[in-house]
């Protein structure tokens, strides 16, 4: 499969810049992979499609305040930061991207907040856009983290922060997101909602979580043609013991195992036995999927629609499909579905 296979025209006002005003009540593209049968739905309509002791696996990662607003010493110039990786802890190194970049060198010093209460010093140049901070901050680690978080803000897209920020930091948000470490929300969970849960749990379908903290390389662009040679950026993840017995059991049942997103998938298909059940795991994945692809472990996927020329797209069409999910899209836009990531979903099942 080749990059410009994943382009497609997608009309700007089709990126959702708000969230539906209810979480499950956005609509839902049904797409049935073998017979390529197309329905239209609600997203709180899910749990048609599912029955008892089948399982759905979340990814419960949670976004951190990644986005500080400082300026360079002497100068004074205005700059922004974006974390991206925690270094060192007792150092207190991170990989951060900066913005503008080009005025960012060695030996520069960056200072945030009133007072200039926090101040970095540029030790490294990574990338053409990256570089590696050392904070100078004396007091304890917890203490540092504090003050980053209340001097960072949520790192919402872009072209949805129309929206007031204390609004998007609760919707940038699942309503199950605990563990802490992501600069980007796993954008399929924001469907679910406190009501669909409780239905979820009387109706007897499952939840396990698993954690792949999001990076930016989940996001970064793929500027090659061969997609054998795009490398995705490694993120971290966690699978549980008890995760990985709920899914295998429902496996060895026969029953639905339903990917909550592409991190899930990325997760999941990261760490997989030579009988295709699924293993506990700490550790990190750069694993990137693209057609052709046999997937081990779920066999249905939410997801929203993704941009074009995306990884995210490309697993989703690995997964449900290339001629099935591209029609998918394309009759999405005819019907003037919302794309990105306040965007509508698309659940693609096994039939």
């Amino acid at each position: 499969m080749k990059l410009s296979q994943y382009s497609y025209d997608l009309n700007p006002e089709l990126l959702a810049k708000y969230p539906a005003d209810n979480r499950d009540e956005s609509r839902m593209l049904v797409l049935h992979r073998k017979s390529g049968k197309i329905e239209h739905r609600i997203f709180k309509d899910i749990l048609d499609y599912f029955d008892e002791n089948d399982v759905f696996v979340f990814n419960n990662t949670k976004v951190f305040p990644a986005r500080l607003y400082g300026n360079k010493e002497k100068t004074g110039a205005e700059i922004e930061i974006f974390l991206l990786r925690e270094l060192n802890k007792d150092l207190r190194l991170w990989d951060v991207l900066v913005d503008p970049a080009r005025k960012i060198r060695i030996g520069n010093k960056l200072y945030f907040g009133d007072d200039d209460a926090l101040v970095a010093e540029v030790i490294d140049n990574t990338t053409s856009r990256g570089r590696t901070l050392r904070f100078l901050y004396d007091g304890s680690y917890e203490e540092f983290r504090e003050v980053l978080k209340q001097m960072g803000h949520i790192p919402i897209p872009k072209w949805i922060r129309e929206r007031a920020e204390e609004i998007d930091e609760e919707r940038y948000q699942t309503i199950y997101a605990t563990e802490e470490g992501a600069v980007a929300a796993p954008t399929a969970g924001l469907h679910f909602s406190k009501h669909l849960l409780k239905r979820m749990e009387i109706k007897g379908v499952e939840s396990a979580f698993v954690t792949l903290h999001v990076g930016l390389g989940n996001f970064r662009s793929v500027d090659v043609e061969d997609l054998t040679k795009h490398k995705m950026d490694s993120e971290q993840i966690f699978i549980s013991e008890e995760a990985a017995e709920m899914v295998n059991k429902a496996k060895r049942e026969g029953r639905k195992v339903c990917a909550i997103g592409t991190t899930v998938q990325r997760t999941m298909e990261s760490s997989v036995s030579t009988t295709g059940m699924l293993k506990p795991y700490e550790g990190w994945t750069n694993k990137f999927i693209f057609s052709p692809y046999d997937f081990s472990v779920a066999n249905a996927m939410v997801s929203n629609f993704h941009l074009p020329e995306s990884t995210q797209l490309m697993m989703v069409a690995a997964f449900g499909g290339y001629d099935q999910v591209m029609n998918a899209y394309k009759v999405a836009i005819e019907e003037g579905y919302r794309f990105g990531t306040y965007g509508d979903a698309m659940l693609i099942l096994d039939d």
